[in-house]
């Protein structure tokens, strides 16, 4: 069997999920987004974890997709069984119900800088390059990086990176918001750790709220965590308690708006 090239780790109230294929700079292909996919659900229902934390493993953060990954696919399945299934599978990462945390740790380039890009807090090392080398290679981002990135760092940069090829420093990226820290080269894990202990701190249930509401505020996901915030508050109440008492008893239910 061979080894998972996404690995999860859990220390205490912090799970730790490396992207684990340094002989392709961690890049990524069909499966490896599947095994990423599952690792969300594995983090998310453990019910001790408060926050996680997402590096790569060797010297690379990640290099993205795969380009051997994609390149012979035809055009529709490249649309639909690439580019639309890794949006959904980080777009997963992006809504955990825990904050994530990026260790950069490596260069991170086209879906590496979206895959960061999907955590809340992102902490570099200081010989990190980002971009979007997209545009040199005929091709646009397609795991977010004109959408969630624009939402969370501004057009001009994502202009400045897509259209016009640069390739940012992490001081640079620092400047620009695009990470929150810069840390000296073979620490960003210990750095994301001590941050995550920070989290890990505060109240999980107001953290997590937080964490949706800030989603809405900043325009992503708004529909999922409008809901999400309502059936929580709804679970709470007396009514519901009611409500169910009286399905499962076949009788009328009597509300009395008990919150």
């Amino acid at each position: 069997m061979a080894e998972p090239r996404i690995r999860v780790s859990v220390e205490g109230a912090v799970a730790i999920v490396t992207v684990a294929r340094p002989e392709k700079a961690n890049a990524f292909d069909i499966d490896m987004l599947k095994e990423l996919s599952a690792a969300c659900d594995d983090v998310e229902a453990n019910a001790a974890v408060r926050v996680a934390i997402l590096t790569g493993e060797g010297k690379a953060f990640s290099a993205g997709g795969d380009i051997r990954a994609w390149a012979g696919m035809e055009a529709n399945e490249f649309g639909h069984a690439w580019v639309r299934f890794g949006h959904r599978v980080f777009e997963r990462l992006a809504t955990l119900r825990m904050p994530l945390i990026a260790a950069v740790n490596g260069h991170a380039l086209g879906g590496g800088l979206e895959l960061a890009a999907a955590a809340d807090i992102r902490i570099a090392e200081t010989q990190v390059k980002i971009g979007l080398p997209e545009a040199g290679l005929g091709m646009v981002p397609g795991w977010s990086g004109t959408q969630r990135l624009v939402k969370r760092f501004g057009a001009q940069a994502v202009r400045r990176m897509l259209l016009g090829g640069e390739v940012l420093a992490a001081a640079e990226a620092l400047a620009l918001g695009i990470v929150d820290q810069v840390v000296e080269t073979g620490t960003a894990v210990d750095a994301a750790r001590a941050y995550a202990a920070r989290i890990a701190a505060r109240g999980p249930a107001a953290t997590e709220i937080s964490k949706l509401m800030i989603s809405v505020a900043n325009g992503e996901d708004k529909g999922a965590a409008v809901e999400a915030l309502g059936s929580i508050l709804v679970a709470k109440t007396g009514d519901l308690k009611e409500g169910v008492a009286a399905f499962t008893g076949k009788r009328p239910a009597d509300f009395k708006g008990e919150w």
